[in-house]
């Protein structure tokens, strides 16, 4: 009878991708706005007027945005924009409705009030106020903006080390690590086998702090022995030598685990950044970038059909007051985990309903699910 797993004390929360909730509330503050103007009463050509000139000066207002950059940009034609002017100017102004937009908006308001001088005039005063607001730096976009930006462009720090990672290590290694536990079995028959668990588990720190012996992290870890190499060429370098270490941990029961366990080495260049002050980096950036690692790296390996289940990610925030073993806990609740959902796979048909969540992790993970590790002797 399998045993249900022990939680881990300090279970990270990796946030979700951002969904449309912003652009949902700009509809419902929208149908506000004009249930509001509605009930004002107000004639109609004068608030038709207003609406005109208030969208002419949004326009003319990215139009001298657009100016100012283009005053940059002449300056980097061949460098940046492959010595095209009208590719510099189409970077300046991405939207191209903005001027036909000033001059629709420009001819409705001549059109409803009947006097273009008017319009010149309050046109200048636009223009006035917005570049002041230019000049005050009071137009940048909010963190959650440039965070939301950069994630949907994946140009993220996050985003480069994972399919880094991915496609230089993971992509390479994982394929051939069941292979290379079974033959370490073969040769090793003393030792308890155990095929759930035959898997590199993945160590993923938020905090971004990794030992280079683990042995050192945790005095119930120990290290084994090293699993069969593989060799490829790889980028002219000639032999290149990949290979993974086999770990004993040692739970609260005195009882043996063992299994294929290493960092998600790319942490260390976050890390290293942080302390580097040519990258700018910060803790609070670097804690940022870490889980949206796990989150990137997360997706990559669910969507790669040659990587299904031979990996386990482990991602895990140490507590505020240390604790001696609080690795080889993490490590052990997910093996147990791992032996707790074969069994119930084992005994119940395959449905939806028997895949864990994430949310049983407390990770909330974006768009897809995190997989859950649980429990019984070997590796």
């Amino acid at each position: 009878m399998s045993r249900e797993p022990r939680r881990p004390r300090c279970a990270p929360l990796i946030p979700r991708a951002r969904g449309g909730r912003a652009q949902r509330a700009v509809f419902v503050l929208l149908g506000l706005c004009a249930g509001a103007l509605l009930l004002a009463g107000q004639p109609l050509v004068p608030t038709a007027r207003s609406l005109a000139f208030h969208f002419a000066t949004l326009q003319t207002g990215e139009l001298l945005k657009g100016l100012c950059y283009l005053a940059e940009e002449i300056f980097h034609l061949d460098s940046r924009h492959h010595g095209s002017f009208w590719r510099a100017l189409s970077s300046c102004f991405p939207p191209h409705w903005h001027g036909p937009m000033l001059l629709v908006c420009g001819s409705a308001y001549v059109a409803l009030f009947g006097d273009g001088q008017q319009l010149g005039l309050h046109l200048i005063l636009a223009s006035l106020c917005q570049l002041l607001i230019l000049a005050l730096g009071l137009r940048k976009p909010s963190v959650v903006e440039m965070s939301e930006m950069s994630e949907r462009s994946k140009q993220n720090v996050a985003h480069g080390l994972a399919w880094s990672f991915y496609v230089g290590y993971l992509k390479i290694v994982l394929p051939r690590v069941k292979k290379s536990m079974e033959e370490f079995s073969r040769a090793n028959p003393n030792l308890p086998a155990c095929r759930k668990t035959w898997k590199l588990h993945i160590l993923v720190p938020l905090s971004c702090d990794i030992y280079d012996d683990l042995e050192k992290a945790d005095s119930n870890i120990q290290y084994v022995t090293e699993l069969t190499e593989t060799t490829l060429a790889r980028a002219g370098i000639k032999k290149r030598v990949y290979k993974h270490s086999l770990y004993a941990i040692t739970d609260e029961e005195n009882q043996l685990w063992h299994c294929a366990v290493e960092y998600a080495t790319p942490l260390q260049t976050l890390y290293a950044m942080s302390q580097d002050e040519c990258a700018a980096f910060s803790r609070e950036e670097r804690l940022e970038q870490a889980k949206l690692f796990y989150r990137t790296l997360e997706e990559i390996l669910r969507g790669s059909k040659e990587c299904a289940d031979t990996y386990r990610l482990i991602a895990y925030e140490e507590p505020e007051e240390a604790e001696t073993h609080f690795l080889s806990r993490e490590i052990v609740w997910h093996l147990r985990q791992e032996h707790h959902e074969i069994s119930v796979l084992e005994q119940s048909p395959p449905s939806p309903s028997t895949a864990l969540d994430s949310a049983e992790l407390n990770l909330q993970i974006s768009v897809s699910d995190l997989p859950q590790p649980l429990r019984t002797d070997g590796f």
